[in-house]
């Protein structure tokens, strides 16, 4: 099977089996703030995201491209709805162009569609210093993603064995190129630890990329003859890993996985993150509604947050992290666990 081929099959997957939810933040409840002394017209949602200099909360996490026509109809529809609605837009993994220069106009069309956007450019960590210079360079990239995916790799049939010096190329890679690096995972989410490891590598971002949206295990085994099973429910939901990452990265926070609405993503914002991603529920609506729908739909999404951050009293993003809400369920057995505590974000003065 091709590269090319691959991708398309990957879309269809991923449509197919849709995202598990398994995000835990179902766990979270804000507590009702009946006098919140606040107004509509008051509320600025524009994210704090450091060099990223994004515009809104809210960005199109990486899909596709490398397959052919229809993903460059695919990026060129997403990249207009950036256009249309301030975001920011990743392409998926860049190597299929890197490797067959006629797919290069199926990542391009993003810059042709959208020529003021911020586009992030995305390679897999065995990429080198000329390959992310080149990837950059393909779609005038004002960031590049790093994406980190071994247990995809591991149960695609075709896909990588050998993960041994991943931090150096990323090292190397953020000293390279003359824009920002976000490190970011596939849906299974980042650890505490590996973020300390990506903090000392100085890159701007880490996206949590969390276990609860599209998962990638589920789309290889439907591709293998021997299942491997256990990597289906394998991951650090995406509630959690924005807690773990926190903890230790001191720059940019972006969170993904299995996020839905405006419900996750002010969730999300409470934990900690700066941006969310929204990738899958972004790709179904395109796929199967149209360019219109997903505008308006994402204008939708602006609106329902701009309301419940009215209701909590929070006028942006920061005073969200202040918000009280109570953790219950495998949210709050996972955080003590881990040695974080729940009971905290539960008062206005969290610690």
């Amino acid at each position: 099977m091709s590269r090319a081929e691959r991708k398309m099959d990957h879309i269809q997957f991923a449509l197919s089996t849709g995202q598990s939810k398994k995000n835990m933040f179902d766990d979270i409840r804000f507590v009702h703030q009946a006098l919140p002394d606040s107004a509509v017209s008051d509320i600025c949602i524009k994210p704090k995201t450091g060099d990223l200099n994004l515009e809104s909360p809210v960005f199109i996490n990486a899909m596709t491209g490398g397959g052919g026509q229809d993903t460059q109809k695919l990026n060129g529809l997403l990249a207009r709805v950036a256009r249309e609605t301030g975001m920011a837009m990743a392409v998926g993994s860049q190597m299929a162009a890197l490797k067959n220069a006629t797919e290069r106009q199926s990542y391009a069309v993003v810059r042709k569609e959208n020529p003021d956007g911020i586009f992030f450019s995305n390679l897999g960590s065995e990429a080198t210093v000329q390959q992310a210079k080149d990837a950059v360079e393909m779609i005038g990239a004002n960031a590049l993603q790093i994406h980190l995916n071994v247990v995809q790799e591991l149960t695609m049939p075709e896909g990588d064995r050998d993960f041994r010096g991943a931090l150096e190329r990323i090292q190397a890679i953020v000293e390279g190129v003359n824009v920002p690096v976000i490190v970011k995972e596939t849906g299974f989410g980042i650890s505490r630890e590996t973020a300390e490891k990506l903090s000392c590598c100085d890159v701007s971002a880490i996206d949590v990329s969390g276990f609860g949206g599209t998962n990638f295990a589920s789309i290889e085994n439907k591709r293998r003859q021997k299942k491997l099973s256990y990597f289906e429910d394998w991951g650090i939901p995406t509630a959690p890993a924005i807690v773990e990452v926190k903890s230790v990265f001191d720059k940019t926070v972006l969170a993904s996985g299995g996020i839905q609405d405006a419900r996750d993503m002010i969730k999300a914002f409470l934990l900690g993150a700066d941006a969310v991603g929204l990738a899958g529920s972004f790709l179904k609506i395109a796929m199967q509604e149209g360019e219109k729908q997903l505008i308006t739909e994402i204008h939708s999404l602006y609106e329902d947050l701009a309301m419940m951050m009215t209701a909590l009293g929070a006028k942006n993003l920061m005073e969200l992290q202040k918000c009280p809400a109570i953790i219950t369920g495998e949210l709050a057995q996972y955080l003590t666990a881990r040695g974080f505590n729940p009971a905290s974000y539960a008062c206005d003065a969290k610690n």
